[in-house]
């Protein structure tokens, strides 16, 4: 008999880890003989997240153009498409990261439609302290909306386990509070502290996945309509383009200098970046920078430590202000970057937009149930 896949999806808000963590885990998997596939989600084309992981040498299939619980079928058919050479052990899938309810939405269907091709692991949602704290604590300036909120409350409300990622760019104090927090509001879910950069914490959560049971069954309570809104605050941003000189540039300066460009325009508008990230290919090479939040710096998160002379390169961005604004900020990014590089900049493709409504291809209100 065929054996089952191991089906492990890590949730969490935008710019949580999710990829870094995938990406960990894959190599972890791989190293151990398995066979591992992963599938990225997004909005649109020309995902940043496809591109890194490739990049790693690992087998990816994306779903775009809806989240994995509006697309369900594709999510099932790019997974069998993985699978119709060697089949996986594990395939990895990284949803959208303004997206909730995937528990009724995408693992209970998986669970009761394919039980014979899929069994489902713990399902981690990824807390992204840069915004979570604010959230959590309710603070004034936190940079949402109350709509676009109740969606990360309510990713760690349907988690198996909360990961509290980057715990290597916090205090020890820092750490505690988030803790605590997470402790007082979702007191019945166990916690995770890790860092899915340096790899601390990261033993606990591979043994955590390895449990069997009954997993993915927390059925939300939630008002679509606030989840809508809050999807809809976000402007959304897919941009690749082509940056050529007739002379080598270093292309990490590069990549960050268009992230830094699009923090001051940002910073100077008082707008909430949800994540930016910026990659950066040339020739097997690639290097990648993001910026998380507000309160955070830009960092070249993977660099290449290449000098090139031409570089594909793709932006993401999801802000919470309105699209043709947010493409005025890349255009202006990339076009400073090019005149400090003496560079031409060539778009080839640029998707904006507000997230539309979500609407499932299944929903079961309770395990078992559609």
């Amino acid at each position: 008999m065929t054996h089952r896949i191991r089906y492990i999806m890590v949730g969490g808000f935008l710019g949580a880890g999710k990829t870094t963590t995938l990406g960990r885990l894959a190599a972890h998997y791989r190293e151990e003989g398995l066979n591992v596939g992963i599938v990225t989600n997004d909005q649109a084309t020309d995902l940043v997240d496809t591109n890194t992981l490739r990049s790693q040498g690992f087998e990816v299939g994306e779903v775009a153009g809806a989240c994995f619980c509006c697309n369900f079928n594709e999510l099932i058919d790019t997974m069998g498409n993985l699978s119709a050479e060697e089949r996986p052990d594990i395939i990895l899938a990284e949803p959208v990261g303004s997206c909730t309810d995937l528990v009724a939405t995408v693992i209970q269907p998986i669970k009761q439609l394919f039980d014979a091709e899929f069994e489902i692991a713990p399902y981690p949602v990824i807390l992204k302290p840069s915004h979570g704290v604010r959230i959590l604590k309710n603070e004034q300036g936190r940079g949402f909306s109350p709509k676009a909120e109740y969606i990360l409350k309510k990713q760690l409300e349907e988690a198996d386990v909360i990961l509290i990622n980057r715990i290597d760019e916090l205090t020890p104090e820092e750490v505690d509070e988030i803790t605590s927090l997470c402790k007082e509001q979702f007191e019945e879910t166990p916690l995770i502290r890790m860092s899915a950069k340096t790899g601390e914490g990261f033993d606990e959560l591979v043994e955590f996945l390895t449990q069997q049971g009954e997993f993915g069954h927390k059925i939300l309570d939630i008002d679509y309509d606030i989840y809508a809104d809050g999807e809809a605050e976000l402007g959304w941003l897919n941009s690749s383009l082509t940056l050529r000189s007739d002379e080598s540039f270093d292309l990490d300066q590069a990549l960050l200098g268009v992230v830094q460009h699009l923090q001051s325009h940002l910073l100077s508008a008082e707008l909430e970046p949800a994540h930016l990230k910026v990659i950066g290919l040339w020739e097997g090479f690639f290097g990648v920078a993001n910026l998380i939040s507000s309160q955070t710096q830009a960092e070249l998160s993977l660099p290449s430590k290449c000098n090139v002379k031409q570089a594909e390169v793709i932006v993401n961005a999801r802000v919470a202000c309105d699209p043709e604004l947010l493409e005025d900020f890349v255009n202006e990014a990339v076009s400073a970057v090019a005149k400090e590089f003496n560079l031409t900049a060539e778009f080839r493709q640029t998707q904006r937009f507000r997230p539309g409504r979500p609407v499932p291809t299944h929903r079961f209100a309770t395990p078992g149930r559609e």
